[in-house]
């Protein structure tokens, strides 16, 4: 996927469901749960159980969205991920390798940053986007804010604390999407199997972050 292509689905779709699978099936479930709520883009932590084995067949039964991977801690992961079928990649952290891989491999890589002086060089070595992780530690909406101000020229994903309720304020502050995880996905839901419960989150996600008009 070429990087114009994926920004222009995140500022279409504003919202990444980040699925960290506990089993195959659940996985599966998480997914589609969330697609069924109007969620496009999904991502599947490379620490979940068969990731490889999720975004395949998720690739198949979701033609629909948009599958990539997160958590990727090394080019043998990247590797694993584009033979599987991951569309885009994220990192909690920059390395410069895993970075030049994915250009060379042509594939959207977000690597995580925190300071200004760590997504100033996740840019300048040839991200896609950059993930701000974990925000709600730094002061969310306010810190993508502050960020912005110097730094308006890039795109900016905040994770970690982004929840349903403050996702459209990490938009007014000025960022591309969110990537959400436990506010999307609560373990009592994934305990009990409550898909519908998921699906309600995601549907009110949605409809927020539609309702949404992003800083200039």
């Amino acid at each position: 996927m070429e990087r114009d292509t994926f920004l222009a689905l995140l500022r279409q779709h504003r919202a990444i469901a980040v699925i960290r699978a506990p089993d195959l099936n659940r996985g599966l479930a998480m997914a589609e749960a969330a697609a069924a709520g109007g969620i496009h883009l999904i991502e599947i932590t490379w620490n979940s159980c068969h990731p490889g084995d999720l975004v395949s067949k998720l690739r198949h039964r979701l033609p629909h969205c948009t599958i990539g991977v997160g958590t990727v801690l090394s080019k043998a992961d990247l590797k694993d991920a584009i033979g599987a079928g991951a569309q885009f990649c994220f990192c909690p952290h920059t390395d410069l390798a895993i970075t030049e891989l994915a250009q060379d491999m042509e594939i959207p890589v977000v690597p995580g940053a925190l300071t200004p002086h760590e997504v100033v060089t996740a840019w300048q070595a040839g991200a896609t986007a950059v993930k701000v992780f974990p925000v709600n530690a730094v002061g969310g909406a306010s810190y993508i804010r502050s960020l912005q101000g110097p730094l308006d020229h890039i795109p900016l994903i905040p994770t970690g604390g982004v929840t349903v309720e403050n996702a459209g304020d990490m938009l007014k502050a000025g960022a591309i999407a969110v990537g959400l995880s436990t506010s999307l996905f609560p373990k009592i839901a994934i305990a009990e199997q409550n898909w519908a419960a998921i699906t309600t989150l995601a549907a009110q996600l949605v409809d927020t972050l539609s309702s949404t008009n992003p800083s200039c």
